[in-house]
């Protein structure tokens, strides 16, 4: 898929972010771990949010987490226009950090996102260089 093609925002990786995203492009998703103090953390960073080490290497996640919250945007957006509505989650990694991400695979109603079900992520090719990690049901098909 071409930039042109996908309309949605696309995320410039930076110096800080390559590794997570030339992961994702790879459909992995990998987050770290600081080693001074075993804090598992998302967003991507140099330091450890917990002690500031910056003995911080990534590992594969598991994929796994739950629907800890979410709202759902009846709104078109740019970008978003045919895909109203759609839920902003924030996923709990079964590694511990939250990420926010999107649900796929369902309709976005309340009586369709549960808290606490069990959620597997899935990538959005955006571009040659960018797969988004989004989540579905777990056990769910694409």
């Amino acid at each position: 898929m071409s930039q042109e093609s996908y309309r949605k925002p696309i995320p410039v990786p930076t110096p800080e972010t390559q590794f997570f995203w030339d992961k994702c492009k790879e459909h992995e998703l990998w987050i770290q771990r600081c080693q001074a103090c075993q804090h598992v953390f998302f967003y991507p960073r140099f330091h450890c949010p917990q002690c500031l080490s910056d003995d911080v290497p990534w590992f594969k996640a598991s994929g796994k987490g739950i629907l800890w919250s979410y709202m759902i945007n009846h709104r078109p957006v740019p970008g978003f226009e045919d895909d109203t509505p759609y839920a902003i989650a924030v996923v709990q990694l079964e590694e511990g950090p939250r990420m926010m991400s999107n649900i796929v695979g369902v309709d976005n109603t309340p009586e369709n996102l549960v808290l606490d079900m069990p959620l597997e992520v899935v990538f959005e090719d955006a571009t040659e260089e960018i797969a988004i990690p989004k989540f579905k049901p777990a056990g769910s098909h694409p």
